[in-house]
């Protein structure tokens, strides 16, 4: 048998796998997925096309990848994680050189079949990469400012390749669920307050170098009423959906600012307006319970691996997915500028419910292989 055959190989059998998935997880999963086709029904006026169907089919074929991710060796995921954060890479690269343009931006490599958008893959990847590098760091080498210049690139590379798409939504998922894993490996505090304060420094600059678009999206977002019928009214049609839904909602397919077409982008940003209207205070309050539950549920897995690579792994996997939560809620509350997070397994759109299930299916393999034992390297 080769060195490489053994180092990978599991002691455990497909059964013993099979019955270490967390099971728990996979329900959540499912039924966050199930209120998003619900919703995405309700947008499409009480109807299966075009999106819930496509949308369901979506889910079927991640959920199998799913299971097949979990259930694959984590020893390795550990190996080929720099493997697979250079082939994420080379796609930003390609969609920079030849990708599709879309709104704007130019994020999506035309498969044909689906249309790619490597950013959001490559969250994964960073966060494979930062656990691998930090797997067996110690605390000395946390202290030491050189040791932590290769993840700083690890993190900064794509983000100013996805900036210059531009992406600003993505790019700060990136950098903060990278952040989020440097923090949990014990890196010094005083690296994020330099990092937050130099941010702030640096925003005058930033705001120079903004797209106007992208300046009329924070204008808007200090005051939406400054141009009700442009710019601000995505939110503001937002606002009065939520504000009119009071505790029970408007029922389901009776939600006016939905259907009477005052909602824009019903099916992908403002999925979340579209719930709350029909569902009211409790179907928004059971929906954050749900996503919190799997945010808690992801967070009990990092904790019970034994090993720094699955810890960190499934702790900044966790982080991703209640990134993608929280902004997307703020942002249509009026809380953050609208910037195109997608809420998780409930918005419209195949790139971003395959990453996130790929997502999960990486945290189901550090739960079933808590207890392998992986080369300090």
């Amino acid at each position: 048998m080769s060195s490489f055959s053994f180092d990978v190989q599991s002691n455990m059998t497909f059964a013993q796998k099979f019955q270490q998935i967390s099971w728990g997880l996979v329900f959540l999963i499912c039924m966050v997925a199930s209120v998003g086709f619900l919703a995405l029904y309700s947008a499409a006026g009480g109807n299966l096309e075009p999106w819930a169907s496509k949308q369901m089919v979506r889910f079927g074929v991640g959920l199998v990848g799913m299971f097949i991710i979990a259930m694959i060796d984590i020893r390795l995921w550990h190996r080929f994680a720099y493997g697979i954060y250079a082939i994420g890479f080379i796609l930003l690269v390609i969609v920079e050189v030849m990708g599709k343009i879309g709104m704007g931006a130019q994020r999506w490599i035309d498969l044909g079949f689906i249309q790619l958008q490597p950013s959001e893959f490559m969250k994964i990847a960073v966060i494979m990469a930062l656990a691998r590098y930090f797997h067996a760091a110690t605390l000395e080498d946390m202290r030491r400012i050189f040791f932590l210049i290769p993840p700083a690139l690890i993190i900064l590379a794509p983000v100013g390749l996805v900036m210059v798409q531009p992406d600003l939504g993505t790019g700060g998922m990136i950098l903060m669920g990278g952040a989020a894993v440097v923090f949990l490996a014990g890196a010094p505090v005083w690296i994020f307050i330099t990092g937050i304060v130099g941010g702030i420094a640096s925003l005058p600059v930033a705001w120079m170098v903004l797209h106007e678009y992208q300046r009329e999206r924070v204008r808007t977002f200090l005051n939406p009423e400054h141009d009700p019928m442009g710019a601000g009214y995505h939110i503001i049609q937002s606002k009065i959906a939520l504000g009119s839904a009071g505790i029970e909602g408007k029922g389901f397919l009776k939600g006016s600012q939905a259907h009477l077409n005052f909602l824009p982008e019903k099916q992908t940003d403002f999925i979340f307006t579209l719930w709350a209207e029909e569902w009211g205070l409790m179907g928004g309050v059971f929906l954050l319970a749900l996503m919190a539950l799997i945010f808690a549920y992801c967070g009990w897995i990092s904790l019970r691996c034994r090993h720094g690579f699955g810890r960190l792994l499934a702790f900044g996997l966790m982080v991703n997915f209640s990134l993608y939560a929280l902004i997307n809620i703020a942002m249509v509350m009026g809380l953050l500028p609208v910037v195109g997070i997608p809420l998780p397994l409930i918005s419209y759109g195949g790139t971003a419910m395959l990453s996130l299930l790929t997502g999960f299916g990486l945290i189901m393999s550090c739960n079933i292989h808590r207890d392998s034992k992986l080369p300090r390297m």
